[in-house]
């Protein structure tokens, strides 16, 4: 049977770092700076957590180091985006050029190998019914994200900030200091999301290992809408293809069509979502203009 409790279970550990660097990414969004820089803060998190828990044997000491690393690398974007007004699409992908570069010259400085590192003595997240605690920790932190932009103060002046920066301003908040607060809270969650996919998916480190995972949960955030319940269900969308994929290779399926599964439901579910969106524009003009005419 191809669809069962096992590829649910599966589909659950992949959707787990694309969750945790959604959220972040969403809060971004919220903020008013958009964030692409997700896979390169997502590589740094999972190198600093291979290298503190094999230098340390703490893996817990390799995920706080993770998220404290990836919070450091954050800065780049908000330093460049907000301080000094850069273009934040562009520093996203220099962001996320410079964490493959920097990566794969520190896994040869440091551990002399070139590719992957993995060694037996590297210590790995514990699982709790077949998750590590970080997966537990991103389904909770839907809820939570949900409440904090809904009900408390913080989170309604951060969408204040992200939507009206100016009227924000003139009562009192400062849009800087929120959206410095979004992108360095979205680093700590891709820093967690790095240390999920590096010590608790697997234990080991290779180059470019995110594969793409940052940029699938950039759209994550598009399809849902910036929404913590909508970056979930998106979420769990590519965790099922990421899980199908494995799924059809075990089944004679070429490994080159099956790791291909989810980019194409990626591109089919952008497809799907533009012309969907495109549609309500076009009916809203529709409305507006009939009532124009009528009155």
């Amino acid at each position: 049977m191809f669809f069962d409790s096992d590829l649910l279970m599966s589909a659950l550990r992949a959707l787990t770092p694309i969750l945790l660097a959604a959220l972040g990414g969403a809060l971004c969004e919220r903020a008013g700076v958009f964030n692409i820089g997700l896979e390169g803060m997502m590589l740094m998190g999972c190198f600093t957590a291979v290298t503190t828990s094999w230098f340390t044997g703490s893996p817990w000491l390799g995920v706080l180091a993770a998220a404290l690393a990836s919070a450091a690398y954050s800065l780049i974007l908000a330093v460049g985006a907000v301080t000094l007004r850069g273009d934040a699409v562009v520093l996203g992908i220099a962001m996320n050029l410079l964490a493959v570069g920097l990566t794969g010259f520190l896994l040869r400085t440091i551990f002399g190998v070139q590719g992957t590192f993995d060694d037996p003595s590297l210590a790995g997240l514990p699982l709790i019914g077949g998750f590590s605690p970080l997966a537990y920790l991103a389904w909770a932190a839907v809820g939570v994200t949900a409440l904090l932009l809904s009900r408390h103060v913080w989170g309604l002046r951060l969408r204040g900030v992200g939507e009206a920066p100016r009227a924000a301003a003139t009562l009192g908040v400062s849009p800087t200091r929120y959206k410095y607060a979004a992108v360095l809270l979205s680093g700590v969650l891709c820093g967690l999301a790095g240390a999920q996919l590096a010590l608790g998916n697997v234990t080991l480190f290779s180059e470019n290992m995110t594969a793409g995972r940052g940029w699938i949960a950039v759209v994550a955030v598009m399809l849902g809408r910036a929404l913590p319940l909508g970056v979930l269900l998106a979420a769990l969308l590519f965790g099922l293809a990421e899980a199908a994929g494995f799924r059809l290779q075990g089944l004679g399926m070429p490994q080159q069509a099956t790791d291909a599964a989810p980019y194409v439901v990626t591109l089919v579910a952008l497809f799907l979502s533009t012309a969907q969106r495109r549609r309500r524009a076009a009916r809203t003009r529709m409305t507006t203009s009939t009532t124009g005419v009528t009155s």
